[in-house]
């Protein structure tokens, strides 16, 4: 079960996982213990799956998103496994989706430019049977976090 307490420390973790267990229980009024504890069985209930560091996608070179449609007629589960052996490898690759509707699968892709992602396309449909793949250049991030909607947690 989780309470508006646990909601509050996950959400200051979500905003900067890097604070000292003691900040954080002072914020949501608790001695350092027992936040620690709460912290820990969040944890351990896998509510917290890792805590990470977010990078300048910019700064690193990669501020090119594309986002990839792709159609397949392949349903089994031995291409499903290719497949996913295959996004796992390329590192451009940053998230996929298997979706409903006309399109099976969205891939998130971050390069530096559309050579990048020509050679990301070109190791992709050489390694794996598709059907149709269709990519869409990002112009701008409107909204991008990491950030969970917490109000429905129970």
């Amino acid at each position: 079960m989780i309470d508006r307490t646990d909601r509050r420390i996950l959400e200051i973790l979500q905003e900067d996982s890097t604070r000292a267990v003691a900040e954080i229980a002072e914020c949501v009024n608790l001695s350092t213990t027992p936040c620690w504890r709460r912290i820990q069985r969040l944890e351990a209930e896998g509510v917290i799956k890792r805590r990470v560091v977010l990078l300048d996608a910019e700064k690193l070179n990669v501020s090119v998103t594309v986002l990839v449609e792709i159609k397949t007629r392949q349903h089994s589960a031995s291409w499903l496994k290719k497949f996913r052996d295959v996004i796992t490898s390329i590192p451009e690759v940053v998230e996929v989706y298997r979706m409903s509707g006309h399109i099976d699968y969205m891939l998130k892709v971050m390069v530096p430019n559309i050579g990048a992602y020509d050679s990301v396309y070109k190791r992709l449909i050489s390694a794996v049977e598709l059907d149709d793949v269709s990519s869409s250049f990002s112009m701008e991030t409107l909204k991008s976090t990491t950030a969970l909607p917490l109000m429905y947690a129970d």
